[in-house]
């Protein structure tokens, strides 16, 4: 079990741009079936890496999921890459690494969460 909650991505292939990183990864951690039309760019977040030597940054880019069509009724499933799939809001940033803090921080500032 992780000691922190992670949002759901990884590191992009040799052969992916970040937004089809971001539907893969999407499929493997939560079996949403998401398109490139589904997304769209957040911004990125440069923060420590948790659990990494000091001074390691990692620098994550941010997608949000336009809702809509079947989406709208899509359930995410935990995989086997995942322990499980929690809805977090602002109060839950106590229990995520620096880049799960500062992408609350933004997307409370959007009105996207809380």
């Amino acid at each position: 079990m992780r000691d922190v909650l992670y949002l759901p991505g990884g590191k992009a292939e040799p052969h992916e741009t970040d937004v089809e990183a971001a539907v893969r990864e999407a499929l493997e951690e939560t079996g949403l079936r998401l398109t490139a039309a589904d997304v769209e760019p957040f911004g990125t977040v440069t923060e420590p890496a948790h659990g990494q030597a000091p001074g390691t940054m990692v620098a994550m880019a941010l997608f949000l999921a336009r809702p809509g069509g079947a989406l709208d009724t899509a359930t995410p499933v935990a995989s086997a890459e995942v322990d499980e799939i929690e809805w977090v809001t602002s109060a839950d940033a106590d229990r995520c690494p620096p880049a799960g803090v500062e992408t609350l921080r933004r997307l409370v500032a959007a009105g996207l969460v809380d």
